[in-house]
């Protein structure tokens, strides 16, 4: 059937884009010679992790342990979160070992339970150090903290020191296209600085993973990085639009939404509200983002606000919508859009030809 019939509201995605997208960053990846990790947060979805494979990705990286065990995967996997709770890092050991991987840690608290745990299993755990390179979340910042991490490990019989891994997801706050580029060159840059380091002082480091779909072929351009893990470039978003890493026909997820009420000229309401479309103006906040979502095919009408069922739209009065009218929204950010739904439907020249279920629906765990 046509994707217009679709009950709403509902997550379309369009598969010539989708798949347009994952080519183009393996693309970018085989053409440097670096390896392609993406991390699967921004879609939750099997069927995307196996088309990333395919497309040659080296494995699947992502954020939450229940993420990794919903993926079903036999793909390397690697977990770039702390793990802190023995029970949690039992369970990812195991899941490591039987398919192959790896994780992070930030602290000798993180080292001494991922340690016994690997122990138990009696399996070498391979590890990254996490860096802060500007994000102001997890990771190391200094030299010293981070070689005697590293030598932490290396005390370890169980646990081998793989490299460094970091992410600039302060990229997402930037204000034009230029800082992007500043700061995808310095998270570049910057890990690649403590890799050399770490060498000077006798440790050998095979990984150096830098991360965020805005900084990826910015910070993969830079010679010594090894490992790239976009997420959100499968779909693009309103955020990446305004970044200017993405143009609004980059984006692959659109919310398919209906004007149930036409109360005032310059106002309609549609049937997609917070429950559908997330209240995010970007993980980390961006003055570029305006409203939630980009109303496809019409330039000046803003989604204003959300309550749970609603999306309000404000237009300038001269314009008009029809109550039953369908509408295509593409949100400001796709990730959590995405872990609010049971399924997306794929669709190809404006016809639905499935739909995939979201696996890792609510594995925050």
């Amino acid at each position: 059937m046509k994707y217009t019939q679709l009950e709403t509201p509902a997550l379309i995605i369009e598969l010539s884009i989708l798949k347009a997208n994952i080519e183009s960053m393996a693309q970018f990846a085989r053409a440097k010679g670096i390896a392609l990790r993406p991390h699967i947060k921004a879609h939750k979805i099997p069927e995307i992790a196996q088309l990333q494979l395919k497309a040659g990705a080296c494995g699947i990286t992502a954020s939450k342990l229940t993420e990794l065990e919903a993926m079903g995967s036999d793909a390397n996997l690697l977990l770039a979160n702390q793990v802190v709770d023995p029970r949690k890092a039992e369970r990812l050991v195991g899941l490591l070992a039987k398919f192959g991987g790896a994780t992070l840690v930030d602290s000798k608290r993180g080292i001494e339970i991922l340690a016994r745990a690997a122990a138990h299993r009696k399996w070498q755990l391979p590890l990254l150090v996490e860096v802060d390179t500007g994000l102001g979340r997890c990771g190391v910042v200094g030299e010293g903290e981070l070689l005697a991490l590293v030598e932490e490990i290396k005390r370890e019989p169980w646990l081998e020191f793989q490299g460094l891994l970091t992410h600039a997801g302060h990229a997402y706050a930037a204000n034009s296209p230029k800082e992007v580029e500043k700061i995808g060159r310095q998270e570049g840059e910057r890990l690649v600085e403590l890799a050399r380091f770490l060498e000077r002082a006798g440790h050998r480091v095979e990984t150096v993973s830098v991360g965020s779909t805005p900084t990826a072929k910015i910070a993969g351009l830079v010679q010594g990085v090894t490992e790239i893990r976009p997420g959100n470039y499968v779909f693009n978003d309103a955020i990446g639009v305004a970044l200017g890493v993405a143009r609004e026909e980059d984006c692959a997820l659109r919310v398919l939404s209906t004007v149930i009420s036409t109360p005032q000229r310059g106002r309609a309401v549609v049937d997609a509200g917070s429950k559908v479309l997330a209240l995010d103006r970007g993980a980390h906040g961006n003055s570029l983002v305006q409203g939630f979502g980009i109303v496809q095919g019409y330039r000046d009408v803003a989604v204003e606000r959300l309550s749970e069922e609603h999306g309000i739209l404000s237009f300038p009065p001269e314009l008009e919508f029809e109550v039953g009218e369908i509408l295509e929204i593409i949100p400001n950010h796709a990730c959590p859009v995405v872990n609010l739904a049971d399924q997306v439907f794929i669709c190809s020249d404006g016809q639905v030809q499935g739909s995939w279920q979201v696996k890792g629906r609510g594995k925050v765990g």
